[in-house]
């Protein structure tokens, strides 16, 4: 592991406060460095849980008086854009604070799919895709980004780290690709992987994936610093890590992994993943499925408690109808029906899924386990896209808390905490 060269940690249980931060954002970014500069912070949408506000006010205040230029884009990846007031609050500002202290200050929402919005740099040729995914893929793999980063002289990342189904740890160069990111490699790395499947990715630091987003991080040639924030309780800073997009990560991803991994001893044949309000659909609250697969009996149940929860996806959920939820296999089993898709949504799909097999003779697929919904998405949905469906108004939340003896277990705050068997199981990994 690489230590970032600015990094401050908390004392256990406890957490950094405003003035550690601001002290660790002068050190990494003299005022002197940035005079006359036009610099771009990177931030994470909604959808993540961070003091992202308290860092946009440290760097403003550290360097937005001496630089040239001074905005800010959200990495949406995928989804929705922003309005001014969902952007406000992301930042911790006012609408009358932005209309005057930061009235200067453009936010600028990522536009993944208008290739105009988009600069190709080229492609990471199919040998070295061979390579880096471990033979899994041989192709050319486009890479586009958001051209408005190349107006700029200086980018600089905010974001948390957290184990993650797709890269195995967010952060770092993954609020580039898919960040800021065109279809292309967005949908080519969630694919791969899909095929690695979360059970094997999520939780893993040297990925195959991470070894793709790295590799298309190295294209981008506008200078990047970054700040990788590691947190706990109800989001405060355990730890901020400063330096190059691979360093803080691979420093901060060390304490993500003591912080944010429970292991359990035994399977639970039920488990009530509840939806925090952050995820507004299931393309992200399917993040309920996604940290809690691995403790899930095999053919037991895992119910998504989301009542607030009314859209499959906003962006992707006409595709989603058409080809429903299904392990990976049954995609791979039946690929030239399936190769033209997006392959970033069929990632979606098995991810959602988990893990299963598909007999393409009888044309049964077997789910490991059984993906429910508890949400304000109808039954008639749920049986369209392959899911099961429950009431939510059946549904109270406390009959499942401390019956972890009896094989039930609840998580009240789903999506950000992994979980894992202490023994973990051949498809997580392990060797039993």
């Amino acid at each position: 592991m690489a230590q970032a060269p600015h990094r401050l940690l908390a004392p256990a249980h406890q957490s950094l406060d405003a003035a550690q931060v601001r002290a660790l954002v002068a050190a990494a970014c003299p005022a002197d460095d940035y005079r006359d500069r036009r610099v771009l912070l990177i931030i994470p949408d909604g959808t993540r849980t961070a003091p992202v506000g308290l860092m946009f006010q440290a760097l403003f205040a550290q360097i937005g008086g001496v630089a040239k230029k001074f905005d800010v884009m959200i990495a949406l990846g995928t989804h929705p854009a922003m309005p001014a007031d969902a952007i406000n609050q992301r930042v911790g500002i006012t609408a009358e604070q932005r209309a005057f202290t930061y009235k200067e200050v453009e936010f600028i929402n990522h536009e993944w799919d208008n290739p105009a919005a988009l600069r190709d740099l080229g492609r990471i040729p199919a040998d070295e895709i061979k390579q880096l995914s471990g033979g899994l893929f041989a192709m050319d793999v486009p890479v586009h980004i958001n051209k408005r980063l190349f107006d700029y002289d200086q980018l600089i990342i905010v974001g948390p780290v957290f184990p993650h189904e797709v890269v195995g740890f967010s952060g770092g160069n993954k609020y580039l690709f898919p960040g800021v990111a065109g279809p292309g490699i967005l949908n080519f790395f969630h694919w791969l992987g899909a095929v690695v499947t979360n059970p094997m990715i999520i939780g893993n630091k040297w990925t195959p994936v991470r070894k793709v987003v790295d590799r298309a991080g190295a294209m981008v040639t506008v200078p990047k610093l970054c700040f990788c924030m590691v947190v706990h309780g109800k989001g405060e800073l355990a730890g901020l890590f400063a330096g190059t997009p691979e360093v803080a990560w691979d420093d901060a991803s060390e304490l993500s992994r003591e912080l944010h991994i429970t292991y359990k001893d035994r399977p639970f044949h039920t488990v009530l993943s509840c939806a925090p309000t952050m995820y507004d659909e299931l393309w992200v609250g399917g993040k309920c499925m996604y940290k809690l697969e691995p403790i899930v009996a095999d053919g037991g149940e895992l119910i998504i408690y989301a009542p607030h929860i009314h859209e499959v996806s906003v962006v992707h959920g006409p595709m989603i109808e058409r080809i429903g939820y299904h392990c990976v296999q049954y995609f791979l089993k039946q690929w030239d029906k399936f190769k033209h898709e997006l392959w970033g949504t069929m990632a979606h799909s098995t991810h959602v899924h988990g893990i299963g097999t598909y007999d393409e003779k009888t044309g049964l697929e077997t789910p490991r386990v059984r993906v429910t919904l508890a949400t304000g998405i109808s039954e008639a949905t749920c049986k369209k896209i392959n899911l099961g469906y429950r009431d939510w108004r059946t549904i109270k939340k406390e009959d499942y808390a401390n019956r972890e003896a009896e094989g039930i277990f609840l998580e009240p705050k789903a999506g950000e905490r992994l979980y894992h068997l202490r023994d973990k199981p051949v498809w997580a990994g392990g060797g039993s």
